[in-house]
């Protein structure tokens, strides 16, 4: 075959008046070949081309098989259709085809050519456009190895990079997600771009047409931005963050990760993620950092106000003082009992409203049918049904501080097994109202007292939280008269303001010039075990006026009577 070379030499000798025959006889070539080189109009020799299709000498009668089998795939789903080798292994299978693989192959090859789609390059605009999607890595955690989801969302201009570890891929991580990226930028895109999660879309209609999960349309109303989608099974639409999840696979994750928890894997993906700005991507000039710059002056300014990550659930509390959130109990106080109630769901944490307040907050739970209560919800009910401090797991495993069971066990030994539990319980309630270390300091400060009361303990706390100097034993007596007065429906009855000495010493005096038989304790238990369900908290109070035939009316051998004076002979 003729090169060009050939051709050049050839076209020279007959320029220059030398025959065909010469040129021929002389270069070694017949007259046809010079003939076509002089002919040609290019210059240069044709390709080689075939005048009729090549055959198959062995598959050609298994040539209708494969065409049949590429039929049928047209209505198969698209990860279980027949590719070369497996159409190869039915032939030899089935039909007894004797030949090689690569007949098939390339028969194959030449069927599917004109149905291959193809592309073309989009150039973004700064500021206009964010893809978001999903990627999961393996991560070493102090427990083991772990598959951990990792949300990955780039700029298609700048490609600057976010990455997050979240604990699911459901809507509330999503929105938590975007927001921290949102936040991260501090701007936002004009359009962002996601596959079609059902955490964002819930009906995928003709076209690009979604009806959008709620959770999300209210993201994408509070940030402003136009929330679109790629084509089923098009994730080539969004080339950019697929590339993003390949580079937290081979850079960011690559060797694992070791890491505590995952707010200490967020902080070296973040570290990642402000490296990677000062790098150059491919056939550009500036730096992924400079890249965004342009990008941020012409995205949108973050809402005045934070968006509240969360999906929101109406639900019902029961009698178990429980909230049922995705087979999960979630406890709330008694006032919210049987009512109407919303469950705020964020990634960490349940937050359960009543009447436009959070009433209860707990730890996210994921798994199916777990309980998580709060024993202080139920604190309120224990001066009706004090066998709970025993009998409920809640209660009996809580877990306070070490001078609680021992205060407890100084009620018991002070004034008996039932009057103990009716005080202890009654310092339980503190805890409605103040910190555990607080009540904790302030048992430490009356543990050593002979006596001690459950008065002596709320005054003591109640000072604590005012800020008194009680340092020094000035510590408050427990014999304080308290206003019992009805207080309005919405507003807690408070306990008594704690009194100067001087104030201090003369209600004692008053308290102790009272003539008659001590109360009977348990009728002042039943009037303080409503007002606790009443939403109010009381304390247990003597009053100096005391009707003489109210006091004749008490009984002198009751068990409070024999409590109440077992307590008056340690106080004196």
């Amino acid at each position: 075959m003729l090169t060009v070379l050939d051709y050049l030499e050839i076209r020279k000798a007959h320029a220059s008046g030398e025959s065909i025959r010469s040129i021929a006889r002389r270069l070694g070539h017949c007259q046809k070949s010079v003939s076509r080189a002089i002919r040609s109009e290019s210059g240069e020799p044709l390709p080689y081309t075939r005048t009729k299709p090549s055959g198959y000498p062995k598959l050609g009668e298994f040539v209708g098989i494969i065409e049949q089998i590429l039929r049928e795939d047209e209505s198969a789903p698209k990860k279980q259709r027949h590719h070369a080798k497996r159409i190869y292994e039915r032939l030899k299978a089935e039909h007894g085809y004797a030949g090689s693989y690569y007949p098939v192959r390339w028969y194959v090859a030449s069927l599917r050519q004109g149905s291959r789609e193809t592309f073309m390059r989009i150039d973004h605009v700064p500021g206009r456009r964010m893809e978001f999607d999903f990627g999961q890595v393996q991560v070493d955690y102090p427990g083991g190895r772990r598959t951990t989801n990792v949300l990955s969302g780039v700029w298609t201009y700048s490609n600057c990079p976010f990455l997050m570890a979240l604990p699911s891929q459901r809507s509330e991580s999503i929105l938590e997600g975007m927001k921290s990226a949102f936040e991260f930028f501090n701007c936002v895109p004009r359009e962002v771009w996601w596959d079609n999660p059902k955490a964002g879309t819930i009906e995928i209609l003709r076209g690009r047409d979604r009806t959008l999960n709620p959770a999300y349309a209210s993201l994408a109303s509070h940030y402003r931005f136009d929330p679109l989608f790629c084509m089923p099974a098009k994730g080539q639409e969004k080339s950019d963050v697929e590339r993003s999840v390949y580079a937290l696979e081979r850079r960011a994750c690559t060797p694992v990760p070791k890491a505590d928890n995952l707010a200490d894997l967020n902080r070296q993906l973040l570290g990642f993620c402000r490296a990677e700005r000062d790098r150059v991507v491919a056939h550009q000039t500036a730096s992924i950092g400079q890249n965004f710059e342009s990008e941020k002056a012409s995205a949108m300014s973050l809402p005045a106000h934070r968006f509240d990550a969360c999906i929101k659930r109406s639900g019902v509390v029961d009698k178990y003082q429980t909230v049922i959130f995705e087979t999960n109990r979630y406890s709330v106080p008694h006032t919210a009992a049987f009512a109407k109630v919303t469950v705020k769901a964020y990634v960490d944490r349940v937050e359960i409203v009543h009447k436009g307040a959070a009433v209860a907050e707990h730890r996210r739970g994921y798994g199916r049918h777990e309980s998580f209560i709060d024993p202080v919800h139920f604190v309120a009910a224990l001066a009706r049904k004090p066998a709970w401090l025993d009998h409920v797991p809640a209660m009996r495993d809580w877990k306070l501080p070490e001078s609680f069971e021992r205060l407890r066990h100084a009620f018991k030994d002070q004034l008996g097994p039932r009057t103990g539990d009716r005080h202890y319980i009654r310092v339980l309630q503190l805890l409605m109202r103040h910190p555990a270390a607080r009540i904790d300091r302030a048992i430490g400060m009356l543990i050593h007292k002979p006596a001690i009361t459950a008065e002596q303990i709320s005054l003591l706390v109640d000072r604590l939280a005012q800020g008194s100097n009680v340092e020094g034993g000035n510590v408050p007596s427990g014999n304080v008269q308290c206003d019992n007065s009805a207080s309005n429906n919405n507003e807690e009855s408070t306990t008594a303001e704690a009194l100067p000495s001087a104030d201090l010493q003369q209600q004692n005096e008053a308290v102790r010039r009272v003539q008659g038989p001590m109360p009977d304790l348990r009728r002042f238990d039943r009037l303080l075990s409503a007002d606790y369900f009443e939403g109010e908290l009381t304390h247990e109070c003597i009053h100096p006026g005391t009707p003489d035939d109210a006091a004749a009316a008490l009984s002198q051998d009751s068990p409070a009577a024999c409590d109440a004076e077992r307590i008056c002979q340690a106080q004196s």
